[in-house]
């Protein structure tokens, strides 16, 4: 049997296994391998509320979001499913296909749907979600719509959970609603490390994440960086993004103070322009 070929079947029968057990999250330090970086054991069939500040951080949400699906891609579920509204996406754009690839995100396994209104999303959602190869779902809403309530929240949890597929809700702003997501990230940008080649060149993506809910559930353990505030129970951590997926960032200070180019000063923008008018 070739190698690729074990390598799948055990990827299929670990997403079953996990799937039957609903194994709980675990954290480390360090890029180890694939069963030891964090979030890398989340459960299957669950809903997930991500969130940013603002939209300036949406890129940083998706990549967060697109991460976490990427860990329960198998042979039996080969498909993510992302879903915006439509005139949103046509402000916000589409991923990159080659920055998926940097991911180890096939872009050929990435469905990209868009919806009229939250209510047709939300519907869409649900379907997707149903279908046996579909391992994650990503809807992203930009405002809150009143037709996203506890009880639409509700839906979408009983829908993941009988189907094995996750949801994963990507929201903006710093107002929370009640909901029956299982777990709630709260994910904002973080200065990349250094590069391997070069200290000064920017490094791989990093995330600065706080599980605001679902601590308890998940048996997530604090590992490297412990709680650096806000409301008791919260977690944060700053991780990167490696071949294996999500770890927790070794040294979060190296992108600090680090100029990014050779030293050279930046020419003053409007240097001797007339300041008239």
């Amino acid at each position: 049997m070739e190698p690729q070929t074990k390598t799948a079947l055990l990827g299929d029968l670990r997403s079953r296994i996990a799937v039957i057990e609903k194994r709980p999250a675990t954290l480390s330090t360090g890029h180890g391998g694939v069963g030891d970086t964090p979030f890398g054991n989340l459960p299957a069939g669950v809903l997930h509320e991500a969130w940013a500040d603002h939209f300036s951080h949406c890129g940083a949400l998706l990549g967060f979001s697109l991460g976490q699906a990427r860990g329960l891609l198998s042979a039996r579920r080969p498909t993510v499913v992302w879903l915006q509204i439509a005139h949103e996406g046509q402000e916000y754009g589409l991923p990159y296909g080659l920055g998926l690839a940097g991911l180890g995100f096939d872009p050929a396994g990435l469905i990209v749907g868009r919806a009229r209104s939250v209510c047709d999303l939300l519907w869409a959602g649900e379907e997707a979600a149903s279908c046996p190869a579909v391992a994650g779902v990503l809807a992203d809403i930009g405002f809150h719509h009143r037709a996203l309530d506890f009880t639409a929240t509700r839906r979408l949890s009983l829908v993941a959970e009988k189907s094995g597929s996750s949801i994963f809700l990507m929201r903006y702003g710093r107002e929370r609603e009640a909901s029956a997501a299982a777990f709630r990230w709260h994910v904002a940008a973080e200065p990349s490390g250094a590069a391997a080649f070069d200290d000064r060149a920017p490094g791989g993506a990093r995330w600065r994440v706080r599980l605001e809910k679902g601590l308890h559930l998940s048996g997530i353990k604090a590992a490297g960086n412990e709680e650096l505030g806000g409301k008791s129970g919260n977690r944060n951590w700053v991780v990167d993004w490696t071949e294996n997926g999500f770890a927790i960032a070794t040294n979060t200070q190296e992108a600090a103070g680090t100029a990014p180019l050779s030293g050279a000063a930046p020419a003053a923008l409007g240097y001797r322009l007339s300041k008239a008018g």
